[in-house]
């Protein structure tokens, strides 16, 4: 990512700490990995903002860069001017972060002393009153070299990926909503508020396409290599492998053509009646190389999928909440046919006929990728339309890794989830459905910021 950095000042207090903190701050950043932009030092007394003028300035100079940077951090190296501040930054349409330096026991005197800590509450009470969005975290001051502003950095870091890949984007949805299921309904109006603009397309269509595909057209060879690679089809009868490839191939279209950057597809039962396949593993193989993709025309789940794999750069899923595990009532079997990341799983899947489907119509679902979700620590979330609103919930849990017996058909997961039964009563009286996604990692915090303080959802609160 890349910070546009600002650093305030006030007249009468000790204007050479700002030039340390420009050294502290560039250091900070870069040794995280992050590029940043900074006024000139030249520009005002040490490039630091103490007047509406020189705010005019910097907003100036801010705007000369609109589109370069994708957050604002606010240094305060001392009690800085609020005013000078808000002019900055009331125009930077990106998060800010808000940033104060602490005092030292032993250097308390007028030459040393920052006051930081009382200066902070001055800017956030201006930015409030000015309806400007701002990011604070814990500790209240923190040294930009220090451990924790680093843990501050990567979580705003993902607070901003979050935001810049939300506010808008493409949602591809082939196909008409799953019939069995009214609990994926969506509102397009409601999420077009939202910056996120839904382009749909007949499962027809996307038919005629593949059918229109040739067994030895390359780019078809090539993605039946890719896919033979990926999972384990050593028990698909080439016909099938041939028509997901395709299949395969014209999503790959769409997203292309339509620039989607993410997508859900009825998956069945056309797929299965018509052209003989089930798409488990190419929902699981678009995941895997960072395309999100969810099932059954469940949209919003695609919302939250993307939302968390901006947070952590890692592929997400779609999921059941399916069985529960014993007798341990905070413990559940999280589950779907083969959807799920192969770097999501404890090791190779392999490719089956789905037996849902292969019970009433044999040689009908060839595309399940089962197999088990690895132990890792997990972020769930979900979301869903209603009276114009996006309404979602995040919580945390983790996998287990622990056994699922062998004929469990699937991926399955054992998730651990802390006050679990209270939790999906919640969920079940404020509306939410049968599906929950999941990302790798604890990003609650980054996500609820995004979420709430830039992007307006409704935060439901299940914990």
């Amino acid at each position: 990512m890349k910070f546009a950095l600002y650093f305030g000042n006030r007249g009468f207090m000790p204007a050479e700490l700002i030039e340390g903190a420009r050294a502290d701050m560039i250091k900070a950043v870069t040794d995280a990995g992050h590029e940043y932009l900074v006024m000139d030092e030249s520009a005002t007394r040490y490039g630091a903002v103490e007047t509406r003028d020189e705010g005019r300035l910097y907003h100036d100079w801010l705007k000369s860069h609109e589109g370069e940077y994708d957050g604002v951090i606010l240094c305060m190296p001392i009690f800085i001017d609020e005013n000078g501040a808000i002019t900055a930054l009331q125009d930077a349409g990106v998060p800010i972060l808000m940033q104060a330096y602490p005092d030292e026991i032993g250097k308390m005197d007028f030459k040393h002393r920052r006051d930081a800590y009382c200066g902070k509450f001055s800017v956030t009470d201006v930015f409030y009153q000015y309806r400007i969005p701002f990011t604070v975290m814990k500790p209240h001051v923190v040294h930009p070299l220090s451990a924790a502003f680093r843990q501050n950095l990567d979580d705003f870091a993902a607070v901003c990926r979050v935001v810049k890949g939300m506010k808008r984007f493409n949602l591809g949805c082939i196909g008409a909503r799953t019939t069995a299921f009214k609990t994926v309904r969506f509102d397009e109006v409601t999420l077009q508020r939202y910056g996120i603009n839904v382009e749909s397309f007949d499962l027809s269509e996307l038919i005629f396409k593949v059918n229109a595909k040739t067994d030895d057209d390359e780019k078809v060879l090539a993605r039946m290599a890719r896919l033979e690679n990926y999972a384990d089809f050593s028990r698909v009868p080439l016909r099938n492998k041939l028509t997901l490839a395709k299949i395969s191939v014209v999503i790959d279209e769409y997203i292309e053509e339509y620039h989607l950057d993410a997508v859900t597809l009825r998956c069945w039962n056309e797929m299965e009646t018509i052209l003989r396949v089930c798409p488990c593993v190419l929902i699981s193989e678009l995941n895997d190389r960072g395309i999100v993709c969810s099932c059954e025309i469940d949209l919003t789940s695609a919302i939250t999928m993307r939302a968390m794999q901006l947070a952590s750069g890692k592929p997400t899923a779609c999921l059941d909440w399916n069985n529960n595990y014993g007798e341990d009532e905070n413990k559940v079997i999280l589950f779907h046919c083969g959807p799920v990341a192969q770097s999501l799983m404890a090791e190779k899947g392999t490719v089956t006929e789905h037996k849902m489907f292969a019970k009433g119509d044999p040689g009908s679902g060839w595309g399940s990728n089962e197999g088990r979700i690895a132990a890792f620590d997990m972020t769930f979330s979900n979301s869903f339309t209603e009276d114009g609103k996006l309404k979602v919930y995040v919580s945390e849990a983790r996998f287990t890794g622990e056994p699922i017996e062998g004929a469990f058909f699937g991926c399955g997961g054992v998730a651990e989830i802390p006050d679990l039964q209270n939790k999906l009563i919640t969920l079940a009286r404020g509306g939410f459905k049968h599906h929950t996604t999941v990302g790798v990692g604890h990003m609650k915090d980054v996500l609820i910021e995004a979420f709430r303080t830039y992007l307006g959802y409704d935060i439901i609160d299940i914990d």
